[in-house]
């Protein structure tokens, strides 16, 4: 993932905890914890960012 994708807040984070950020591009996309933005990220590729959204969209329907 390049690292130039511009990260947005997750409309479902809160201002107490639980906050995440996202940056989706061509090529794949990430996901980041807002209050600790250079303690890295979790990055996938294209296949692997569609699996992980599928999952989590997957577990909110439970």
């Amino acid at each position: 993932m390049n690292t130039n994708h511009a990260w947005r807040k997750s409309s479902y984070s809160n201002s107490q905890s639980a906050c995440v950020e996202l940056a989706v591009g061509h090529d794949g996309g990430g996901v980041r914890d807002t209050k600790n933005r250079e303690g890295g990220a979790l990055r996938f590729d294209r296949a692997a960012f569609g699996a992980f959204l599928d999952e989590v969209k997957g577990r909110q329907a439970r």
